[in-house]
């Protein structure tokens, strides 16, 4: 993981060509900061703390925090209960029933019954949301008592139920009229202060009925990571989460530092309805021109896992198919012959401006494949322009992003769907197709995991983009502060983490 400082020369160099698990440690950083609140500091100020009505990741790592989801996920991705104390699926998938748990109150002390929780996904559901889509599946809503919750369905999907689980699902107190900054909800906090672009401050929710293991938490805004790591050294933070080219600052000096691999992945997209990329043997060429190892070394610092299809290592059904496609420059050359460009072809390639790391990983691939013949024109462009031209428009050659994980398979392989609108891959394959369309109706869960992994297969083989890695994130913590974890739907659970007495 320490390579990154033999690729950095020709990332800086490129850069002006183009430019048109966890480890313990004996402590030696002082902690000032002896009080049982937790401060973290976090990159960017959240988008409000209303979590219908955003699409922010900062907000829905706060309020996850001030508010419940009838069910939550462990560090492996399993359901689990929280505001819904069980759950069933009915024998033809068409219907899930929640039972709420008794002890359920808002932090105002009204009791969250099925009737508010029935509320909660009407506002969900309704115009102001920004996942009216999301939960267009739902066409009924019962609540035979103030303890249940029927959820009717029109079709069979056994993704659904993974939908009640985000953050963006949770339940709120309807009755608000300002949630964004003033949030009710049924969480272990409440929300004591919120100065923009300084702080947020967390206390516990009295009326939650289970254990807090500190009186509360800060969130210090600060956009600058060598900030952070200066304010961690002088005790004034906790907790922070850097990039790898930061880890050198902080190993060997006592933090407790969490290595986990990220629910997501990265990956240098192909436009498979254009012409020379329509030809199986060009994007070939392209992976075997590209060494991923080296890209996340020079990129990430070696922070990452190398992928071979649109598959985040942290789910269970991955299968390892990185070296599907090895680096083999020669073979790409051969591959490029056969398909008729042996004196070369020009690509284009479109970089999101505001992502510097997209970028540097765009330059150092654009290098590789200049060396089997294949132009690279970079384009740096707007995030905007990336999300109407390229996203949806589909109007490019070659784009590098990063996609969110979701819990359920479905969610992340929907994109290869051949008549999708989220296919910007513009992909065709009737056998994804047919995988995809049984899966949704699969009460079995073992031959769920054979369609998902046929899937991979497919994908890793037929290369409708260059998949690179899952990347890691590296959390470091004060060398008495324990209990924190990542999970795959990228929400932070204070309300167990503690400082050491």
């Amino acid at each position: 993981m320490k390579k990154a400082f033999i690729f950095l020369t020709l990332l800086f160099a490129l850069s002006s060509v183009f430019a048109g698990g966890s480890s313990e440690k004996t402590a030696s950083a002082p902690v000032k900061n002896v009080s049982n609140i937790i401060t973290m500091a976090i990159p960017v100020d959240p988008d409000g703390l209303d979590p219908h009505v955003t699409a922010s990741a900062s907000t829905f790592q706060i309020t996850s925090n001030i508010y419940e989801s009838l069910i939550t996920v462990d560090e492996q991705g399993n359901l689990i209960p929280a505001l819904a104390e069980s759950w069933s699926v009915s024998d033809d998938g068409l219907e899930i029933t929640f039972r709420l748990r008794d002890n359920a109150l808002f932090s105002d002390g009204r009791k969250c019954t099925s009737a508010e929780v029935k509320a909660s996904f009407e506002r969900l559901r309704g115009e102001e949301s920004v996942r009216q889509n999301d939960y267009a599946f739902i066409t009924s809503i019962d609540t035979p008592d103030e303890r249940t919750v029927v959820f009717g369905m029109d079709s069979l999907n056994v993704a659904t139920l993974s939908s009640f689980a985000y953050p963006w699902a949770a339940v709120v107190d309807v009755t608000q009229d300002n949630l964004r900054a003033k949030p009710v909800g049924t969480g272990p906090y409440v929300l004591k202060s919120w100065t923009a672009q300084q702080s947020l401050v967390l206390d516990r929710n009295p009326n939650y009925p289970y254990e807090v293991r500190n009186n509360g938490v800060k969130f210090v805004i600060m956009p600058d990571l060598t900030a952070e790591i200066t304010a961690l050294n002088a005790g004034e933070v906790d907790l922070i989460l850097i990039t790898g080219d930061l880890a050198s600052a902080v190993e060997g000096r006592g933090y407790n530092i969490i290595e986990v691999a990220g629910n997501g992945l990265q990956l240098m997209a192909i436009n498979c309805a254009r012409e020379p990329l329509s030809d199986l043997r060009v994007r070939q060429a392209i992976n075997l021109a590209v060494n991923k190892d080296e890209v996340i070394d020079a990129v990430w610092w070696g922070y990452g896992r190398k992928i071979g299809s649109h598959f985040p290592v942290v789910l269970k059904e991955y299968v390892d198919l990185s070296d599907t496609y090895g680096y083999d420059p020669e073979r790409a050359k051969a591959l490029l012959k056969e398909a008729g460009y042996e004196n070369g072809l020009t690509l284009r390639l479109d970089l999101p401006k505001n992502y510097q790391e997209y970028v540097n990983a765009g330059l150092v691939i654009a290098a590789s494949l200049e060396n089997v013949g294949i132009h690279v024109d970079v384009n740096i462009v707007e995030w905007a322009y990336w999300l109407s031209e390229i996203y949806v428009g589909r109007n490019y050659d070659l784009t590098v992003v990063g996609h969110t994980g979701r819990l359920d398979p479905y969610a992340l392989l929907v994109k290869y769907v051949s008549t999708g609108s989220d296919n910007y891959f513009n992909y065709s394959n009737a056998r994804v197709d047919e995988l995809l369309g049984i899966y949704q109706s699969e009460l079995d869960e073992a031959k769920r995991v054979e369609y998902v992994q046929e899937i991979q297969r497919i994908l890793a083989q037929e290369v409708p983009a260059l998949y690179i890695q899952d990347p890691i994130q590296i959390f470091v913590a004060q060398k008495d502060v324990f209990g924190f974890a990542s999970y795959p739907i990228n929400i932070y659970q204070m309300k167990d983490v503690y400082r050491a007495r």
